[in-house]
């Protein structure tokens, strides 16, 4: 049989694809590992050893980066979780509602680095006139910028329009780099802003933005309820 039709017959991923289910290949035949092409180091051929060392050594290495990666996530996941918490004690604690808006609106900027929170409330408002409060009589229907999010009952995080961020923010829209929205079921919705580009990045976990939401709307309704 010719080299030619050996070529065609035998690819090189079926020569690899036999190496990885038979790794003692060349325990059974030595002689060949002499005719091997290996990567070279610095110019001079490698021994197989040293190239199969270099390999696990390089793999070592991925692997204790992604360590390295996963143990920061799981650091700061901690961190959230604990703030979270301390920000379901100050509702829980607060004896008016506008002492538990103002307690989320504390902990928010505090805690989560936001430069400007908004609170959205829908229908008869029960707080008092704040900077961080907007008061939206016709609820849903008078917000159409915010149609879609309002429909999928689902946090978003990133840039937002430079019209919703108007609607959101007035004067400190310009500002505003990165923000996150909530919905706050039938009450409204919450925003934050930063003007940081990366603070708020889409993708980012919702978990503990649903968290918070799931916090600020029982807090909400249960001011509602003592109205």
């Amino acid at each position: 049989m010719t080299n030619a039709l050996l070529e065609d017959t035998i690819k090189a991923s079926d020569v690899a694809a036999y190496l990885r289910q038979h790794p003692g290949f060349l325990s059974e035949y030595p002689e060949l590992a002499t005719l091997l092409t290996l990567p070279r180091e610095q110019g001079a051929v490698a021994s197989l050893a040293a190239y199969q060392l270099q390999a696990l050594r390089d793999r070592n290495a991925e692997l204790e980066r992604k360590l390295v990666e996963f143990t920061a996530i799981a650091t700061e996941n901690q961190r959230l979780m604990q703030r979270v918490h301390e920000l379901n004690v100050a509702v829980l604690r607060a004896n008016t509602p506008e002492v538990a808006a103002r307690s989320v609106v504390a902990r928010l900027s505090e805690d989560f680095g936001t430069d400007q929170t908004r609170f959205v409330l829908f229908g008869e408002s029960m707080l008092p006139p704040a900077d961080w409060l907007l008061h939206e009589p016709g609820g849903r229907a008078a917000m159409p910028e915010f149609a879609d999010f309002l429909a999928h009952h689902e946090p978003i995080s990133g840039r937002l329009s430079a019209e919703r961020l108007q609607r959101l923010f007035g004067a400190q829209a310009a500002h505003i780099k990165s923000a996150a929205l909530m919905p706050l079921g039938e009450l409204g919705l919450l925003a934050l802003g930063s003007r940081d580009p990366d603070h708020f990045q889409p993708g980012m976990g919702t978990l503990f933005l649903k968290m918070i939401a799931a916090t600020v709307t029982a807090a909400l309704a249960r001011m509602q309820d003592g109205a």
